[in-house]
């Protein structure tokens, strides 16, 4: 289904610098940007990121030290990262490890085959035996120098459960003998809960390894868990440790995969099923950031400018403009991974639309993607929200991922309709919704800016009494909790905390009404609770989804909850998005909204999503559209300056009447930049290894004092100086 693997990168940068300076030519200090590889250095994919994470050790070459050098030779900083649940592991798989096979330990469905990755490959249950191994590997990883390790994707599948060495570890978990997944409710929700204990063990103890070992030989080695979203997860029907990670000491931080490949997944909304895919990257953004912010911990965002699946380039770019937008939407992370696989990018190829010949990136993509990922080295931190109402919270949770596969007694929840049904009827309109773990609860911060809550037990259940004590007691604060939920669906009898050892509640919602001090609510209508109101809704999330036109009695609660009743403010409804982060511009316009005007940005403003970086009087951004743009009138100083490049920039120096820099980008692509300078250019030098580089462009722009140039990449770097 997938293979996606993912990078780091790190350490935020500050406010609307210009591109940063090094006078060395090597790689900088920080750790903002990274990309991840497999293969060795390369020039046509030379990046110049700050980071190369050196993907897997058994390369057939079994080379992996000389990659590493390899990239940091080129002045990268080096992380490893390898898959948890899969990887490069024919060795042990295939009995040259230990003498022994271990194909039984692989993840197996109820007719008996074993779930593969790839070949000779299967996902693993992750024994102490297999650990032991995973740990040579990330000792040798620590002793080739690098500074980070990544486990990534830690995922056992709902529909797995069915192995010898799953029914062992059941044993051994619950003392029982094992129980057949599709047997029960009670039996679904065990096995996931296993499937979940076991990840969470697995990176545990290989963390704990980590800095242990990398301590006893001088070293501080950073741990991190490149992982999808819970939301991707619990639709893809996969099992994951997601937000439990974090209370793990020897976690640093995650790696947000969101990609084209998990945001194009179909959803519903007003009763149509399609692809959504800028509407799906923001919440699934959004799950990521809110999993970690009440933490202190790191995350890292990804996108990628094409996806695993083969599609057309015309697709590829479409939606990496919407999810590029998407992750630029939250302004309180700036450490992003560029992309995974850069040379499966430069190197590849694909289709065009309406063409069955395969064809590499064309250079207009290869530069624009270059110009995006460039900004990336200089988008900054911002405390600036996004345009609209803030405060208004979706309650999620790990036990999301418990209920998806298989179902019982006809109980059905199409795409995760009962997610969507509270999330997307909002964020269609305008506001931009945020999730909230319910394993965060206990953080102090959890819910320190959200006035309105909605949530539901069709689709997750509370896996502690202590979140409802967290939740009545914000509600009793002022908070505003709007619950919906038949409450029949067949997870709510399982044998948990809210139906024994003295309590007989039919569903857990009755433990958090009594908390909260309500008894016989009417449907729909809000309830005080200590200084703050509740409201109980007895329909399904889904329901306001699966169907046209079923939403409007939710947008008409909401809006009472927030004006009326948190007393937070008006509840603005509009069809766009728009955030400036220091001199950028981030903005979506959405389709299958009541309002269907372009959202018109005035200028001047380069456009970041086009090739030719044209300056613009003003931008209009259509319905089902985005654009990122650099705002003009935040450059106020006449000292020259880089705006925008398709090339990263180094050893800036400014003297009376020049500028010069060095511009390094992947061999063979072009180069387009523009640049303030305090007057028109009187001579451009361009030169490579000492010899003259041909300029494609060279345009002035007199209004905003800017110079337009165009020009081959080199790898090794191209040497500019302009006179004026």
């Amino acid at each position: 289904m997938k293979k996606i693997f993912i990078i780091l990168c790190s350490l935020l940068y500050g406010a609307g610098a210009a591109p940063c300076q090094d006078t060395t030519g090597v790689a900088h200090d920080r750790e903002k940007t990274a990309f991840q590889i497999a293969s060795p250095w390369n020039k046509a994919y030379d990046v110049r990121s700050d980071i190369a994470i050196v993907y897997g050790i058994n390369d057939a070459g079994g080379h992996f030290e000389e990659r590493v050098n390899g990239w940091r030779n080129k002045g990268y900083k080096v992380h490893f990262m390898t898959g948890i649940a899969w990887g490069q592991y024919q060795d042990y798989f295939l009995g040259k490890y230990d003498g022994k096979t271990h194909l039984d330990e692989g993840q197996v469905q109820r007719n008996g085959d074993t779930i593969w990755h790839g070949r000779n490959v299967p996902y693993i249950v992750p024994s102490a035996h297999y650990l032991s191994y995973i740990k040579t590997h990330l000792k040798r990883a620590v002793d080739a120098g690098v500074t980070a390790i990544h486990l990534e994707e830690p995922e056992f599948w709902a529909r797995a459960g069915y192995s010898s060495a799953f029914k062992k570890e059941w044993k051994n978990y619950y003392g029982t003998d094992w129980q057949p997944q599709h047997a029960s409710p009670e039996a679904t929700y065990l096995s996931s809960k296993l499937k979940y204990h076991l990840y969470y063990n697995a990176l545990k103890e290989c963390f704990a390894y980590v800095k242990a070992y990398s301590k006893s030989v001088g070293k501080e080695v950073q741990c991190y868990v490149p992982t999808h979203s819970l939301i991707n997860y619990a639709s893809w029907q996969i099992v994951s440790p997601e937000a439990s990670l974090a209370s793990i000491k020897d976690v640093d931080g995650y790696i947000a995969q969101v990609w084209t490949g998990t945001a194009r997944e179909p959803v519903y909304f007003n009763g149509v099923r399609k692809e959504r895919v800028f509407e799906n990257a923001f919440l699934e953004y959004g799950s990521m950031v809110s999993m970690i912010r009440p933490t202190g911990k790191k995350i890292f965002l990804l996108t990628d400018p094409i996806e695993d699946w083969p599609r057309t380039w015309d697709d590829y770019k479409r939606n990496y403009e919407a999810t590029f937008t998407a992750e630029l939407l939250y302004p309180s992370v700036a450490d992003y991974e560029v992309m995974p696989w850069p040379n499966r990018i430069y190197l590849g190829k694909f289709k065009l639309e309406n063409s069955n010949e395969r064809q590499p990136i064309s250079p207009a993509y290869a530069t624009q993607m270059q110009v995006m990922i460039n900004a990336l080295n200089e988008v900054p931190v911002s405390a600036a929200r996004v345009n609209g109402t803030q405060g208004i919270g979706i309650l999620i949770s790990n036990s999301m991922m418990f209920q998806r596969f298989p179902t019982h007694e006809g109980y059905e929840d199409p795409q995760l309709s009962n997610f969507y049904g509270m999330a997307l009827p909002l964020l269609k309109r305008g506001v931009p919704v945020e999730t909230v773990h319910m394993e965060n609860l206990l953080h102090i911060n959890a819910l320190k800016n959200i006035k309105v809550l909605i949530m539901s037990y069709a689709n997750m259940k509370p896996l502690e009494e202590a979140y409802h004590v967290a939740l009545a007691e914000w509600v009793k604060k002022g908070g505003v909790l709007i619950y919906y939920g038949r409450d029949n669906d067949p997870f709510q009898k399982v044998k948990e905390w809210w139906n024994s050892n003295g309590r007989k509640y039919d569903a857990p919602s009755e433990d958090l009404f009594k908390k909260l001090g309500i008894r016989n609510a009417d449907n729909g209508l809000f309830v005080k609770s200590g200084k703050g109101w509740v409201s109980i809704n007895r329909n399904d999330p889904k329901e306001l989804v699966l169907t046209g036109d079923a939403d409007g009695a939710l947008i008409t609660q909401v809006k009472e909850a927030f004006e009326d009743r948190a007393k937070a403010g008006r509840l603005i409804f509009k069809n766009n998005f728009l955030l400036r982060r220091g001199p950028y511009i981030v903005a979506a316009v959405m389709d299958e909204n009541a309002d269907s005007a372009a959202l018109v940005i005035s200028g001047p403003v380069i456009d970041l999503f086009n090739p030719a970086l044209p300056v613009l009087d003003a931008k209009a951004v259509q319905p089902g559209r985005q654009a990122f743009l650099y705002d003009l009138k935040t450059v106020t100083s006449s000292q020259p300056r880089v705006l925008a490049a398709a090339a990263r920039v180094y050893a800036e120096k400014m003297t009376g009447n020049t500028y010069s820099f060095t511009v390094k980008s992947p061999e063979g692509t072009i180069n387009a930049m523009r640049i303030r300078l305090p007057a028109k250019p009187q001579k451009t030098d361009i030169k490579q290894g000492g010899e003259a580089v041909a300029l494609i462009d060279n345009v002035w722009d007199a209004g905003t004092k800017t110079v337009l140039l165009r020009f081959q990449n080199y790898s090794d770097g191209v040497d500019v100086k302009i006179y004026w």
